[in-house]
């Protein structure tokens, strides 16, 4: 409790400072609503996924706020996802979780992101709560060797280097989501930078895939944290999933800075997520 108290004092600045800095809204009609409503309507998924603005500091306000609001409904039942960590990070992750090792060894030996201090207060709380993290990516080294050799490089390694990687061959989800990666990319990018970017979602969907095969998962919720390009429309690494189980129920988040969101019709709103978060920088 002491610990939890501890947790709770040290974000309290940043959520307080961040008090009407946010907003939650319903993408259907856009009806502005508590983090707690939002959670509750999430927390009947089998997959919740954040989209989330890299650069945004009150977007990873809103998520931690989120993960709480989720861990008061579902409990035990909720695990943690980050694209922030690699797979082949997941045992120094779950060395830090169970307390072998200290946070300086996560952040060097999990190669920890640049802004780690961003996600610290998640992984903080599901380490004090004994709540799963996945490491979900795909290892960076293995996206750049497809993005500079395409797909078949991946052939070419060993058994050991596999293990890290979803099944070969990966989807590469030609469709919807190839034009809009092609649109972003402003018809600059190659079929190589493509297929980098499908490895991502493969990995991603894999990993939240082959946790929730366990006999123990089946119950679970996986709240996945990624960024927002990646499950915006439920499509890249969400229709990855839904390809590995369509069975499952999927709902997401995306959170906006309040610039993005002023550009945006309604139906453009209501086309990428079930929820919107607004931020005010």
């Amino acid at each position: 409790m002491f610990k939890y108290i501890l947790l709770s004092l040290s974000f309290t600045s940043a959520i307080a400072a961040s008090a009407q800095k946010f907003t939650v809204y319903t993408a259907a009609g856009m009806k502005p609503i508590s983090i707690d409503s939002a959670a509750l309507s999430l927390s009947t998924a089998n997959v919740v996924f954040f989209g989330e603005q890299h650069n945004d500091s009150l977007t990873h306000v809103a998520e931690y706020e989120l993960l709480q609001a989720l861990y008061k409904i579902r409990q035990q039942e909720l695990v943690l996802s980050l694209e922030m960590f690699e797979t082949d990070c997941q045992l120094v992750l779950d060395e830090y979780l169970a307390g072998f090792i200290n946070e300086d060894k996560l952040k060097t030996d999990g190669r920890a992101w640049n802004n780690y201090t961003d996600y610290r207060p998640m992984v903080e709380f599901a380490k004090l709560n004994r709540l799963p993290v996945i490491a979900a990516n795909a290892p960076r080294r293995y996206v750049n060797l497809v993005s500079r050799r395409g797909m078949a490089s991946l052939d070419s390694l060993s058994k050991e280097a596999k293990g890290w990687l979803p099944p070969l061959p990966y989807d590469t989800l030609a469709g919807a989501y190839h034009e809009k990666f092609m649109d972003l990319m402003g018809g600059h990018g190659s079929s190589n930078i493509y297929y980098s970017q499908s490895l991502w979602d493969a990995s991603m969907s894999y990993s939240i895939y082959r946790f929730l095969k366990g006999k123990k998962n089946k119950r679970k919720l996986v709240y996945h944290v990624c960024g927002s390009f990646h499950s915006d429309g439920k499509l890249g690494t969400a229709a990855q999933l839904l390809k590995r189980k369509s069975s499952l129920v999927i709902k997401n988040i995306t959170a906006l800075p309040s610039d993005m969101y002023e550009n945006m019709t309604k139906e453009e709103l209501a086309a990428i997520a079930d929820f919107i978060i607004v931020t005010t920088p």
